[in-house]
């Protein structure tokens, strides 16, 4: 008995002989599954007395709050604006309309709060169409967790602009923001 088997244009006959050698008892490859057994018992071995790992490292990576990873948390704390400066630094700007509370907050990548002495020279530049510039000079809190100051109302708080001042190791830094979130 011959059997053909082949792809294409290639064809290839073989005798029962030549099945035979390749076949089992079953008529099925052969396969060594001694083999197998003797090659997977050293890994079978090595788990043993571990725990096992975690089936659904979805459910481990969601246990991981956005809030502890760097970057993910940019919700204001304080009820400003939260913006960075860097990969490590970021600030959240509280602006009042009323001009009577202005203050400034540092937080570290992962927003924990930062003492309001890792800056210098915070400064606010009120700026309000047709009218000159504020400037608000802003001081450490009595807590010294915050730079805190306070200026005159900003009537038009859409058409106003506020630009935000301060040095960041000895770094001087600005960025001018509309003063209505």
């Amino acid at each position: 008995m011959t059997m053909t088997e082949g792809t294409g244009a290639e064809v290839t006959e073989r005798t029962e002989a030549e099945v035979t050698e390749r076949t089992d008892s079953h008529g099925g490859p052969l396969f060594p599954w001694p083999l197998i057994v003797v090659a997977l018992l050293p890994c079978a071995l090595c788990a043993c007395g571990r725990p096992a790992a975690d089936a659904h490292p979805a459910a481990a990576s969601a246990a991981t709050t956005v809030s502890s990873l760097p970057h993910g948390d940019h919700n204001p704390h304080h009820g400003g604006s939260v913006l960075m400066k860097g990969d490590d630094l970021h600030y959240e700007v509280v602006l009042d309309p009323a001009g009577r509370a202005y203050s400034i907050y540092f937080t570290d990548a992962v927003r924990e709060e930062l003492p309001a002495s890792v800056a210098s020279n915070v400064e606010l530049t009120i700026k309000r169409p047709g009218a000159a510039d504020e400037r608000v000079p802003l001081r450490i809190d009595e807590a010294g967790e915050s730079w805190i100051g306070s200026g005159q109302p900003v009537v038009n708080p859409a058409e106003t602009t506020v630009r935000v001042g301060f040095a960041i190791r000895s770094e001087p830094y600005w960025i001018d923001l509309p003063f209505k979130k």
